[in-house]
């Protein structure tokens, strides 16, 4: 009789546990991008792998109010909860839209008492790009 071939892969194999928890991240980068109809925070370390995420969305906020920036700040602070549990002391900030939220998730970064080492607006801007769409007739 030949031998079993051993499967490469089973369940014996893999690492039980999630890897949530293992990460000590001392420093990141916090990304928010507001726009008019909701405000997206992510946190990552800085080599750029998410650690944490938030959106007024996820928040539970529906409609028009995931625009307001009490939703924003809602947004920033669950998501900055979570890295602050795993010992980050230190981020860097990268804003990107116009939003509402946007002034207000960077006031809730602030609160949350991680040092920031800069604030930087990386709104992309067209150096004449694309033509606009024709003005609208009402």
């Amino acid at each position: 009789m030949a031998k079993p071939i051993p499967k490469i892969g089973s369940r014996r194999n893999r690492r039980i546990g999630s890897r949530k928890n293992a990460r000590r991240v001392p420093k990141g980068v916090i990304h928010v991008q507001a726009s008019f109809n909701n405000t997206i925070v992510t946190v990552t370390d800085v080599r750029g792998r998410v650690i944490s995420w938030s959106s007024a969305g996820a928040c539970g906020f529906k409609g028009t109010r995931r625009g307001t920036p009490f939703a924003a700040q809602t947004a920033a602070g669950n998501a900055i909860r979570i890295v602050v549990d795993q010992g980050m002391q230190r981020a860097e900030v990268m804003i990107k839209g116009l939003g509402l939220g946007r002034d207000a998730a960077l006031r809730a970064i602030r609160r949350s008492g991680i040092l920031l080492s800069f604030i930087r607006d990386v709104t992309p801007m067209p150096h004449n790009g694309c033509r606009p769409p024709k003005k609208r007739r009402v």
